[in-house]
């Protein structure tokens, strides 16, 4: 299925989070069955709040496209956006969002709100859920359970 191969492309991406020690968040945007962007989570690294893994391949695409709208465009993450991304998302003009798990605290698709739903946007994203979830999941606790540990052990 297309959708597993891209979403095992945003996990490399989020792979590529974890050697850096960032949350392993990793993003990629497809766009005519090509990958034209990718990103992962970076804020602690680059010192930038907004360095999410979705907006860091959002603007890895457009880079290479030259062109901030990314209509026809497809974005794979592992984890469910948050509210800053998913404005970010709708700005784009993604057209479908696919994302592998839930984030129960601060996702904004489906968890805390559905922000795609919101009536003012000019511009509504198709999402699917659910891709590679157990994958995706296991890489962010594994991430987390590591931290845990090294904070005890201390």
């Amino acid at each position: 299925m297309a959708h597993d191969d891209m979403m095992r492309a945003a996990l490399d991406q989020a792979r590529r989070a974890l050697a850096v020690d960032e949350v392993p968040v990793g993003a990629v945007v497809v766009l005519g069955g090509k990958i034209v962007g990718a990103g992962f989570n970076q804020p602690i690294w680059r010192h930038d709040p907004t360095a999410h893994a979705e907006i860091v391949a959002l603007r890895d695409a457009a880079s290479r496209l030259a062109n901030y709208r990314l209509a026809g465009s497809t974005l794979y993450v592992t984890v469910e956006p948050c509210l800053m991304c998913v404005g970010a998302i709708v700005h784009a003009r993604v057209d479908t969002l696919v994302f592998g798990t839930p984030e129960p605290k601060a996702g904004a698709v489906v968890s805390t709100m559905r922000a795609f739903e919101h009536p003012a946007l000019n511009h509504r994203v198709n999402a699917i859920s659910g891709v590679l979830e157990e994958e995706c999941r296991e890489i962010i606790r594994e991430f987390f359970r590591e931290r845990r540990g090294k904070v005890g052990s201390i």
